[in-house]
């Protein structure tokens, strides 16, 4: 063990197997499932990501309770996160032997109009650079700017819900990716305000540590005095934590982590964690304890989706486990406005009333937690709760980020909704023509 834990066993020195629409078929546990079953998740594969590997597979999916196993959900398409008009479309296609430029035209018709890009990401948040536009890098708000590694635009495994689903389609006019860390670091110098670097994706732990060296310790060596923290979002603990405990390169992702808290800047794991079995392995328990080791802080977050985590008992005891882990409670999102919003939404008011339940049954130490929280076009927008004020039923918003940074911790109002589940289904309260950001 790198960092003088308990030894790894034989069976979790994996060897990682990906598992996509070409070769689905040879997992074990696929031969249980109906021919029915298989033609539909074929048929919501065309349209949807759809990527799974031998971990999830074999430690993670309860095949017992598989179509309903959340897991299962998590990571395998099925019809009903297509609309019923693109499902039907695209099914009488392939059952009567459409040619493949007919299909391909079809799934870029309806990708298209999934909504790819939300919250403005392709035309408000990619900056300029000596009046040259960046493409591959975000900077929405102010202290904060988003690379986009072009070597970490894949995931271990890909979830059903994605909001960046667009990133692993193969249409390289909808992806965001970049090499030209030289220019990152020139932005750097040149906006004194930014303290955080995300590397995102995609996810940025399925480079080797060798590629990844390459993006952050050039951002270290030029010692921008300004940047306080690298934070890398990955969803690596989740579906293959052997990343940081048994992969021929561990050692060397470890070190590169304690090579940031030498330099003086704060290194944060922005942890995916949509259930709580995610946290159950052994090996996810020694992957947090190698990267507590290096210095490095994980945060966690997730989206409330229905049919996975939609429930307040699954999120207190995720949050509890996160804590005792050694890890922080960050965010509870709403699911984006993209892909398969239909079927994973949450309404706003069963949301807040999810969030409320779970937080109020666990220790101060996860109360770190935010939420539920929306990211949309003018900055995340925070869940605050219901109210009836003056007779009016209300919901309590404020800004935790905007893309002006005195909006931020700003109060507004709402009128109440039960269906509500993003900004746009939303109307001022108190009879305003609207909100104070419009």
């Amino acid at each position: 063990m790198i960092y003088g834990g308990p030894s790894i066993s034989d069976a979790e020195r994996k060897k990682y197997s990906a598992y996509t629409l070409s070769n689905y078929k040879d997992i074990p546990q696929i031969e249980d499932l109906s021919q029915q079953h298989l033609e539909e998740i074929e048929i919501a594969a065309r349209i949807l990501p759809f990527r799974v590997n031998n971990y999830v597979i074999e430690e993670l999916i309860n095949w017992n309770d598989v179509p309903n196993d959340p897991i299962f959900t998590l990571t395998f398409p099925n019809r009903d996160m297509l609309l019923p008009q693109h499902y039907e479309k695209m099914a009488d296609l392939l059952r009567n032997d459409a040619t493949e430029e007919d299909i391909q035209n079809e799934i870029q018709k309806i990708r298209l109009s999934l909504n790819p890009h939300p919250a403005g990401q392709l035309e408000k948040n990619v900056p300029e650079h000596d009046g040259k536009i960046i493409h591959g890098m975000q900077h929405k708000y102010d202290e904060t700017i988003l690379f986009f590694p072009a070597q970490g635009q894949t995931c271990h495994a890909y979830c059903t819900f994605c909001f960046r689903w667009a990133q692993f389609i193969g249409m390289d006019d909808l992806k965001f990716a970049s090499r030209e860390i030289e220019l990152l670091i020139s932005y750097l110098q040149e906006h004194p305000e930014i303290k955080d670097v995300l590397f995102t994706g995609g996810d940025p732990m399925t480079m080797s540590a060798g590629l990844l060296k390459k993006y952050i310790e050039p951002v270290l060596e030029a010692d921008i005095r300004s940047l306080e923290n690298i934070r890398i979002g990955t969803k690596s603990l989740s579906y293959w934590p052997q990343r940081f405990v048994s992969d021929k390169d561990s050692e060397d992702i470890l070190s590169l982590f304690s090579n940031v808290t030498e330099h003086k800047k704060h290194m944060a794991l922005m942890a995916h964690f949509n259930h709580p079995r995610e946290l159950s392995t052994d090996i996810v328990k020694k992957a947090i304890q190698n990267i507590r080791a290096t210095g490095t802080q994980i945060r966690t977050q997730s989206p409330l989706i229905a049919h996975i985590n939609d429930e307040p008992a699954l999120w207190e005891e995720m949050w509890s486990e996160q804590v005792r882990l050694g890890c922080v409670p960050y965010y509870m999102f709403m699911v984006r406005n993209t892909g398969a919003k239909h079927y994973f939404d949450v309404p706003m008011a069963r949301a807040w009333e999810i969030f409320q339940k779970a937080y109020q049954n666990v220790s101060g130490l996860a109360r770190t937690v935010r939420g539920p929280s929306m990211s949309t076009d003018p900055g995340k927008i925070n869940i605050l709760g219901v109210q009836e004020i003056n007779d009016e039923k209300v919901f309590l918003l404020e800004f935790l980020q905007g893309r002006e940074s005195k909006w931020v911790r700003k109060p507004f109002f709402a009128k109440y909704s039960p269906t509500a589940s993003w900004l746009n289904d939303l109307e001022p309260a108190f009879g305003k023509e609207k909100f104070f950001f419009e």
